[in-house]
C-alpha cells in the first residue's frame, strides 16, 4: 500500500476504544439520536478514483453508525497518472455531489500525500483525524471521543485496517463486486463505452464528471499513457516470473536548488523528474547514476567530482512506486559547492526534453514524476542529519 499525509504531529488522544462489534446493518442515515450511535467519528481511507457506489455504500453505513465521517483521500497532491487521474479537489467534488446537504455537514474530506513509509503514514492519519476531532468533539460531560475505522478488506491495499488497534473497526462487505481498477482500465480504453457499461456502478454526478473529463487534453494524455503501460507490461507477460527492474537516480543540489529534467517520453511525458535511468548489465549502480545524470543534463562536471560530492544514498523499493511494474531505484544526493561562476549550464539530452535548476521550495509535487518528490525530500533530510 502507498501511504499518505496531513501535517505530522502524533496524536495521543485517540487511543480510546478497543475494537467493538457493530451490527452488520446496511441502509441510509440512521434516525437515532447522536448519543445512541456506536461512534462519534468513523474514518474511511481510500483513493476514490473514481468514486463509485461501493464507496458510497460504505460512507452511508458510516453515517448510520457515527456522528461524523472523516474521509481521507490517498495519493493526493501528485501528478495525474492513469492510476490516479483525478486531483483531490475533483475527488472531493465527486463525493460531495453524492450526498444531501444535511449529510454533507457531517462529512470532512481531507487530502493525504503518498509517504511510502508505514510509520509516517500512521502518524499522518492520526494527525488528520485528531484535527477533526478537536474541531467537532465538545461533549458537555468531557467524555473522550469514540473513533472507528471503516472499510473493506479487498487486497494488499487494505492492510492499513489493522494498523490502528486503538480505534474500533467496522468491516464492510464489497458492494456488488465493484472495483475502481477495471473501471479505470475500461475508461482509458474507451470512455464512452466504459461509462455506459459501468453507469450502474457510479453515482450520476461522477458519470457526468468523467464524461466531461474525457473531452480534455489531460484525458487524451492519460489514455495514451495507459495504453503504453499495457503494452510495456505485455512485453514481459510470458516471462516465467514478473521481472524486477533496477534504476539509479541523482538528486543534485546547489545553493537551495535541485537539478531536474523534463521527461520527453511516456510515461510521465512533460513532468519534472530526477535525472536517472536503468542500470546496465555491466554497471555499478553508482556509475549508472553518474552516466545517466551526465547524459540527460549535459552537466560538464567530471565523474570523479560528482562521486566525491555524494552526501547521502538510499534505496526506494516500495512495490507500487512505479506503474511500469516492480522497479527498485537507488538514489544519490550530490552536494555541489557554490562558485563565483554560478550554476553550471545544463540542457536536456537523451530521454530529457529539457533540464533546469529549480528552487527546492518551488517544486510542485503535482508536476513531479512518480515518487521523485518524495525521494528529494527524503534525501535532503538524510543529508542534514
Amino acid at each position: 500500500m502507498v501511504s499518505t499525509n496531513s501535517t505530522g504531529r502524533e496524536s495521543g488522544t485517540l487511543s480510546l476504544p478497543r475494537k467493538t462489534a457493530v451490527p452488520n446493518t446496511q441502509g441510509a442515515l440512521a434516525t437515532r439520536a447522536d448519543n445512541a450511535l456506536a461512534y462519534d467519528f468513523l474514518v474511511f481511507v481510500g483513493r476514490f478514483r473514481p468514486f463509485h457506489l461501493g464507496h458510497l455504500t460504505v460512507m452511508k453505513r458510516a453515517l448510520s453508525l457515527g456522528r461524523h465521517l472523516i474521509v481521507l483521500v490517498g495519493s493526493s497532491r501528485q501528478a495525474r497518472s492513469h492510476r490516479n487521474p483525478f486531483r483531490f479537489e475533483e475527488v472531493r467534488s465527486c463525493i460531495a455531489g453524492a450526498f444531501t446537504p444535511e449529510e454533507w455537514e457531517r462529512i470532512t474530506v481531507l487530502p493525504l500525500i503518498d509517504r511510502y513509509n508505514d510509520l509516517e503514514w500512521i502518524r499522518d492519519v492520526q494527525a488528520a483525524v485528531h484535527g477533526v476531532v478537536v474541531q467537532h468533539h465538545r461533549p458537555a460531560d468531557g467524555s473522550p471521543p469514540k473513533v472507528g475505522l471503516i472499510g473493506h478488506s479487498k487486497d494488499h491495499s487494505s492492510y492499513y485496517l489493522r494498523m490502528f488497534p486503538q480505534w474500533g473497526a467496522v468491516e464492510c462487505m464489497n458492494c456488488r463486486g465493484i472495483s475502481a481498477t477495471p473501471i479505470r482500465d475500461a475508461y482509458f480504453a474507451d470512455a464512452a463505452a466504459a461509462l455506459e457499461v459501468w453507469k450502474e456502478a457510479l453515482p450520476a454526478n461522477v458519470t457526468a464528471f468523467m464524461a466531461e473529463f474525457a473531452r480534455t487534453d489531460e484525458y487524451k494524455r492519460l489514455a495514451e499513457e495507459s495504453a503504453y503501460i499495457a503494452k510495456y507490461k505485455a512485453g514481459w507477460a510470458n516471462a516465467p516470473y514478473p521481472p524486477t527492474f533496477l534504476t539509479a537516480d541523482a538528486v543534485v543540489v546547489l545553493s537551495g536548488h535541485v537539478l531536474l529534467v523534463e521527461r520527453r517520453g511516456l510515461p510521465g511525458r512533460g513532468l519534472w523528474a530526477l535525472p536517472g535511468g536503468f542500470v546496465g548489465q555491466h554497471e555499478r549502480i553508482k556509475d549508472a547514476m553518474i552516466r545517466e545524470l551526465r547524459e540527460e543534463t549535459k552537466l560538464k562536471i567530471p565523474a570523479g567530482f560528482l562521486e566525491g560530492g555524494i552526501r547521502a544514498s538510499q534505496i526506494f523499493d516500495h512495490p507500487y512506486r512505479s506503474t511500469r511494474g516492480r522497479t527498485v531505484t537507488q538514489a544519490f544526493l550530490i552536494q555541489l559547492k557554490p562558485t563565483d561562476e554560478g550554476f553550471p549550464k545544463v540542457r536536456g539530452g537523451d530521454d530529457a526534453k529539457s533540464a533546469r535548476w529549480m528552487p527546492i521550495a518551488e517544486i510542485d509535487p503535482e508536476q513531479m514524476f512518480e515518487d521523485h518528490f518524495h525521494i528529494i525530500q527524503t534525501l535532503i533530510a538524510l543529508s542534514n542529519n
